[in-house]
């Protein structure tokens, strides 16, 4: 992963002083809280329902040991015992005091992190494949993309204020594991047909209000261009960007509004008057940061375990991937157990997991969209030693990619945005899901929730997805069939009216009985559903409603 130099110290070490600062100015009365919230923004800072908030930024998600173990710490001394890790792979307390705050940044200093850019209308943390330098179907690792990303993006002074947040996302593998249709800019690595990679190009995803899928603006873009050609993105997107709206204010309004061929004009227009120049990225700069992803390698290849004590094999069916390494697998760590709070973790677990990734996983963790952690390298022999482990932990839940793997935003437990909760509804669906015995019949589909329109639970892009809305002071919940994430992205569709939080989990149980009785033979649920449209699942939804 990529260690910082001198400048990304010194970065870093300036800001927090100068937050520091400003933190004393508003606890002394010096500065109100109009005043300090585009400071505290800046920082990572929100201000919750009952308190502050700190989101830490993930770079692509990756996490070394002492990372993990800064994070345990941070919980264990500053919050109530646990973090919780986003749909941006970042991770956020819940409960720290604002005095303490500065603290915490030292903290993550010391390990290289910081919470610059997690919040304000800039570039926000940039996201990958979490299986990225190790997946198996993976034509170029997407980490060295995303880090130059950050690197040209923190502190840019033309993109620091933007009309809106700002979301960039790279996927170097065939399968799309990083979302690139629903950001407001898709990076797809490829090959042309000489052999040689580069970047496809997609405009004008985003969530929230008014979803929309991005589209291709750019078919090859070569690797040394791709700074400047963001750079042109994002002056095009600066100068048309609705400032007056709030929302209206995003890329993709932008991008329907001018339609995608016009934007891409005018992208193309502004490229060309600065293609040639400072912003061109040197061979020797790309090669300088790919020499920190290097790929793990063994000296004797172990075939995958065929037996084992009971539930490994089930855990490795649902939860290990394969490695483009000969000897070598990926797990998925769930966050979700059955009953639980999506996304969050212990401090205790984080230790673990720290330990884990130390002794068996080459120093590295990966925080992935979907909430959960992943061992991306892990010695075949070292499987069932680290399941014992994640057993032990209450960690081996083995659901990835199931009805309980739920992916959930904070809701009106703690978010002050939104108008439901999102937490209770999860929990009581998992444990539904699970009581009726559903989970593995279905196999692959997605669930996900959110408390209010802004998507943070990507809702939109779930098989399943369910929005909680407020109507007369009534929490009431709206269900959308069909949205998907990766490859074959889809926005999913609003199915009928809203339904009382306590009717959610039984109606989504019916759904599933539903596909299980319609479906053609090893038919997907994404499948079944696309097949036969969302009708066919309508009356199962409403029928005790």
């Amino acid at each position: 992963m990529y260690k910082y130099d001198a400048y990304d110290h010194a970065l870093v070490r300036e800001r927090i002083e100068e937050f520091r600062d400003q933190v004393a100015r508003r606890l002394d009365g010096r500065l109100t809280e109009d005043q300090f919230k585009p400071l505290r923004l800046m920082n990572g800072v929100y201000l919750q329902l009952h308190a502050y908030m700190l989101r830490v930024a993930i770079p692509y998600g990756t996490l070394n040991g002492p990372q993990l173990r800064t994070l345990a710490h941070i919980a264990r001394r500053y919050d109530r015992g646990y973090g919780h890790f986003t749909t941006r792979t970042n991770i956020q307390f819940n409960w720290p005091a604002l005095v303490d705050v500065p603290d915490i940044l030292d903290h993550l200093a010391k390990v290289e992190m910081h919470a610059i850019q997690t919040s304000g209308n800039c570039i926000r943390n940039v996201t990958a494949d979490p299986f990225a330098g190790a997946a198996a179907d993976e034509i170029e690792d997407s980490r060295p993309w995303a880090e130059i990303i950050r690197q040209w993006s923190t502190f840019h002074p033309e993109f620091t204020f933007l009309p809106r947040k700002f979301k960039i996302a790279v996927n170097g593998a065939r399968d799309d594991r990083a979302g690139i249709r629903v950001h407001d800019i898709g990076l797809q690595i490829v090959k042309n047909e000489a052999g040689e990679t580069g970047f496809e190009v997609w405009v004008g995803g985003g969530q929230g209000r008014t979803p929309r899928l991005a589209q291709k603006i750019r078919d090859f873009l070569e690797p040394r261009d791709l700074l400047s050609y963001l750079t042109a993105i994002l002056r095009v997107y600066n100068q048309h960007g609705r400032r007056d709206n709030l929302y209206k204010a995003r890329i993709k309004i932008l991008v329907e509004a001018l339609g995608a061929e016009e934007f891409g004009r005018q992208t193309e227009e502004e490229w060309a008057e600065i293609r040639e120049g400072e912003l061109e990225l040197p061979a020797a700069e790309i090669a300088r940061i790919r020499a920190f992803f290097d790929r793990p390698s063994v000296s004797k290849a172990q075939p995958v375990p065929v037996s084992g004590k009971p539930g490994f094999a089930g855990w490795l069916r649902r939860n290990r991937r394969a490695h483009q390494v000969e000897g070598l697998s990926s797990v998925v760590i769930s966050l979700k157990p059955v009953g639980g709070t999506p996304g969050d973790i212990t401090d205790d677990q984080l230790d673990i997991v720290a330990d884990l990734a130390e002794r068996y996983g080459f120093d590295e963790a990966r925080a992935t969209p979907d909430q959960n952690l992943v061992l991306p390298h892990v010695r075949n022999e070292d499987l069932e030693t680290v399941w014992d482990a994640l057993v032990a932990a209450g960690l081996a839940t083995a659901n990835a990619g199931l009805a309980t793997d739920i992916v959930s935003c904070p809701g009106l437990d703690y978010c002050s945005l939104a108008n439901a909760r999102s937490i209770p509804v999860a929990q009581a669906i998992s444990s539904l899901v699970e009581a009726e015995g559903l989970a593995e019949p279905v196999g692959d589909v997605t669930i996900k929730i959110d408390g209010c329109i802004n998507a943070c639970g990507h809702h939109h892009v779930a098989h399943i997805g369910v929005l909680g809305v407020d109507k007369r002071g009534e929490e009431f919940y709206q269900i959308t069939l069909g949205g998907a994430f990766g490859n074959d992205a889809s926005i999913g569709g609003i199915v009928g009216k809203g339904l009382a939080g306590e009717d959610v989990p039984g109606a989504i149980v019916r759904v599933l009985k539903t596909y299980l009785e319609i479906r053609d033979e090893n038919e997907r649920f994404i499948d079944t559903l696309r097949r036969v449209g969302a009708d066919a699942f309508k009356e199962s939804i409403y029928v005790a409603a």
